[in-house]
């Protein structure tokens, strides 16, 4: 059996927030997602990158500074 790719997790999980929502509108979906996707994307990358800020921003393609701030926003340091 061959693994599902990110996005097909994403799109699954996401047909099935709207099938639990039972008809309600949903709001602030976005903001939902970054956060509940952002935690562990910045939690595996700084395992891998062995807690190596320098690397891990690298790897993750943006500033070591904002690496920074987005694991002190998600209390990981």
């Amino acid at each position: 059996m061959t693994p599902k790719t990110i996005d097909a997790c994403v799109r699954d999980n996401l047909e099935t927030y709207f099938r639990d929502l039972d008809g309600e509108e949903p709001h602030s979906m976005h903001e939902m997602l970054i956060q509940v996707v952002e935690k562990p994307l910045l939690e595996v990358v700084m395992k891998h990158a062995a807690g190596n800020q320098s690397k891990a921003a690298e790897w993750l393609g943006i500033n070591r500074n904002t690496l920074r701030r987005k694991l002190t926003e998600h209390k990981l340091l």
